[in-house]
């Protein structure tokens, strides 16, 4: 004999509210389920967790280790976009700052404490060299030098400025030349070559733009200077 629909209904009710029972009865006795990462619906009376990102000092892809500084170093694109320079999360110099300049834009950074102690740029086309070489020969000990050309680097670079920046840690200050790309972190009293230094020459075989090699970005960690 078929069922009324009054005892049809009452039969799914009934069906139903077992399956709701049996999945309750069944989450809350799995080993291991965490309540707390059950994602429901807004309109279930649930609003999701906030994701948490860590956020790295300059965007860099990993946080630095503790004594380190933090750097990203950006050169100019062709002679279209400037350089920029960010140290310990304070963007130092860029375009939109409008404190960069054809040629080497130069920032001093107190190795110790992280300070900034001067940022400059020396156009080396059409300047005057030796205001360069009085700066580089100015430096203080225990100080950070970050370096990232723009346009044109090499120009009027002296041998003089070259053993300067050779003296800083720099690999390739001694082949820069018209329109190279360069970005380099170095330091006044460093024994060694610095490992944070990337150079692309002006070829036209290989150029990304028109007359200029591609820009060039590094990053890093560079250890503070403890005495």
């Amino acid at each position: 004999m078929a069922a009324s629909p009054r005892s049809a209904g009452l039969l799914r009710l009934v069906a139903f509210v077992f399956a709701l029972v049996t999945t309750w009865i069944f989450i809350r006795s799995f080993d291991g389920f965490n309540m707390k990462t059950i994602r429901l619906p807004r309109w279930l009376g649930s609003v999701p967790k906030e994701i948490r990102v860590v956020k790295t000092k300059c965007g860099l892809n990993k946080p630095c280790p503790d004594n380190f500084f933090a750097f990203k170093l950006s050169s100019g694109a062709a002679n279209v976009v400037g350089p920029s320079m960010c140290f310990e999360n304070h963007v130092i110099m860029s375009p939109v700052k409008n404190n960069v300049g054809r040629g080497l834009n130069i920032a001093l950074v107190n190795g110790t404490t992280g300070t900034v102690l001067r940022q400059n740029s020396f156009d080396m086309y059409s300047g005057d060299p030796t205001l360069l070489e009085k700066f580089l020969k100015e430096i203080p000990d225990s100080t950070l030098v970050l370096v990232a050309s723009y346009d044109d680097p090499g120009t009027k670079m002296t041998d003089d400025i070259r053993k300067l920046f050779t003296n800083l840690g720099s690999s390739h200050a001694k082949q820069l030349g018209f329109r190279d790309s360069w970005v380099f972190l170095g330091a006044k009293d460093l024994k060694s070559k610095s490992p944070f230094e990337q150079f692309l020459k002006n070829d036209p075989n290989s150029n990304k733009y028109e007359g200029w090699p591609e820009l060039l970005e590094m990053e890093g960690c560079v250890p503070r200077k403890v005495f």
